[in-house]
C-alpha cells in the first residue's frame, strides 16, 4: 500500500490576503498524518480554533508528492474510506 504522508501547519500571517507568514520561527506544526482524511480533521480543528484571528492560516503540504514527483496527482484529493 502506498503511503501518502501530509504536513499541517500554519501562523499568523503578514495580511490576510498574502500567503506570507509574519514569523517563519513561529510557524506551528500541527502534525504528520498518513492520510488526507485525518490530515483535514487536524487541519479544520486548528481553523476552527483560530477562526477569531483573520490573520491565522493553516495548510495542508502533500508530502508524497514530494517523494514522488513521477506521479502525477490532482491539486486536490478524494477522501479513501
Amino acid at each position: 500500500m502506498t503511503q501518502r504522508l501530509h504536513l499541517v501547519f500554519g501562523g499568523e500571517l503578514v495580511a490576510p490576503d498574502k500567503n506570507t507568514f509574519k514569523s517563519v520561527s513561529e510557524i506551528q506544526v500541527v502534525g504528520i498524518f498518513p492520510d488526507y482524511k485525518s490530515a483535514y480533521d487536524a487541519w479544520k480543528s486548528e481553523a476552527q480554533r483560530t477562526v477569531d484571528n483573520a490573520h491565522m492560516r493553516f495548510f495542508i503540504a502533500h508530502l508524497h508528492r514530494l517523494r514522488d514527483e513521477e506521479t502525477a496527482a490532482s491539486a486536490t484529493e478524494e477522501f479513501e474510506n
